[in-house]
């Protein structure tokens, strides 16, 4: 590991931390045994795929370049750090940002889903943040379904030849508030509304959501931008050898 890479690997480390130990008391993703049973099932075989899917990527891009390591490790730190930061919103669930849609412009949804869980089952382990249980539908929300849009939107940009740093911040924060769509369509199957039925429990939801989520998703966009930045300035060896910088 070359001195650049450690110092890297050791901001990310330091950053972590830092800031992700926070107070845990009232933060949750969608918390344990919220979920009834059958949907704790249900949305852990869907995520199953995804996370395989994810495992292969990110051996692949390791065989291919043993320093795709350490953006790896910073990804996943980024994630950590920003998915930790919470605000309590509806009950059984919180507002917080996600840090995976960083993830997916450099690697991709797939591998993204693999750092997402990681997060997850750390943070349900050892802050009390989420739950076992809930882990398939949180992996979901937030590890999948939002950088998958993340990955779309910026693949879609970057083809208009968008300023890089500006695409990145639309992707990931319509990235972030799609995760809360998904979050309160999952809640809504499991607690639908006695009048209205799903869509109304989705409203109530989303509306309760929005007042916390909107600038929480501007926030990480400008920082998932800012980041982007720095690596283009301090990493452009490795970033070139995942694709994000083109070979002279």
């Amino acid at each position: 590991m070359t001195r650049k890479e450690k110092t890297i690997l050791s901001l990310s480390c330091a950053f972590a931390l830092i800031f992700g130990v926070v107070p845990v008391s009232h933060g949750m993703h969608i918390m344990e045994g919220y979920l009834p049973l059958v949907h704790c099932l249900v949305w852990g075989a869907i995520s199953v795929p995804f996370v395989v899917a994810g495992i292969i990527k990110i051996r692949k891009l390791t065989e291919q370049n043993r320093r795709t390591m350490v953006l790896i490790a910073m990804a996943g730190a980024f994630v950590f750090v920003l998915s930790s930061l919470k605000i309590p919103s509806v009950t059984g669930s919180c507002s917080h940002m996600t840090g995976t849609g960083l993830g997916a412009v450099l690697f991709g949804p797939a591998a993204t889903s693999v750092l997402g869980i990681i997060v997850l089952l750390f943070q349900a382990i050892l802050l009390a943040h989420g739950g076992l249980t809930t882990l398939g539908a949180n992996t979901f929300s937030m590890a999948i379904g939002g950088p998958f849009l993340t990955w779309i939107i910026w693949k879609g940009l970057k083809g208009t030849g968008m300023n890089k740093p500006l695409a990145i911040f639309i992707a990931t924060a319509l990235g972030d508030l799609f995760t809360y769509c998904i979050t309160s369509f999952q809640l809504a199957f499991a607690y639908p509304s006695e009048t209205g039925g799903v869509m109304a429990s989705v409203a109530k939801f989303l509306g309760i959501f929005a007042a916390t989520q909107v600038p929480l998703a501007i926030i990480e966009g400008i920082l998932s931008a800012l980041v982007y930045m720095a690596l283009m300035n301090y990493a452009k060896p490795e970033m070139r050898a995942i694709g994000l910088v083109a070979e002279k």
